[in-house]
């Protein structure tokens, strides 16, 4: 909160979500939108306004921001423009999923977001099945009940998984077991909510 106080304007995924936020805090600053569509368009006129002095804040509308959102580009042009950029540690659904799954973990693999086309999904979720370690995978309520069926048919059906809903929210649930059993769970909740699956390859019984 003292970071959005002080600096001069407020860098943010998606407009309402950001006002809601700052409504919350009675914080009132100029907010600029940087999402997927403008980034790359409005990355150097940010980088101008911020090498003449102002200071901003980037916010995601959840979670820790660049990580499986917008920001990326945009943080390294300041890294090359010799801005410094100071990290506020907040929220991850990644490191929030692992700790839940009572799995022994040392090391694990992140994927992140399959491809959006079948064949190509399938292709990386057979390569996926050769490495013998844990894999994590991200995935919104609009392609996850295929995503379970697809894990079940590439992995085995009663490949175990885990899949964390909606962490530290009042509505968050984790579901162990099956990809086919947690696929009957999803549908008969009628989930909407961005997910972590978390599928454990190496071999072992751990759930």
């Amino acid at each position: 909160m003292k970071v959005l106080e002080s600096v001069d304007f407020v860098i943010c995924e998606e407009l309402k979500q950001a006002r809601r936020l700052l409504s919350y805090y009675n914080i009132s600053k100029e907010l600029v939108p940087l999402n997927e569509h403008n980034e790359k368009e409005a990355t150097n006129d940010l980088i101008i306004r911020i090498a003449q002095g102002e200071n901003a804040a980037l916010i995601s509308d959840a979670g820790t921001p660049l990580f499986s959102d917008p920001g990326n580009y945009f943080t390294r042009e300041c890294v090359y423009a010799g801005i410094e950029i100071s990290p506020v540690p907040g929220p991850s659904s990644l490191m929030a999923a692992l700790v839940t799954t009572g799995l022994i973990f040392d090391t694990f693999y992140f994927f992140g977001w399959l491809s959006q086309k079948t064949d190509q999904r399938k292709s990386q979720l057979k390569t996926l099945r050769l490495r013998k370690e844990i894999i994590i995978l991200m995935e919104t309520p609009y392609r996850l009940k295929k995503l379970l069926g697809e894990i079940s048919k590439v992995f085995g059906k009663n490949f175990h998984t885990v899949l964390a809903y909606k962490l530290t929210m009042p509505e968050e649930k984790i579901f162990r077991g099956p990809a086919a059993q947690i696929l009957a769970a999803v549908e008969k909740d009628n989930l909407k909510g961005e997910f972590v699956l978390i599928l454990d390859n190496r071999g072992r019984k751990n759930f």
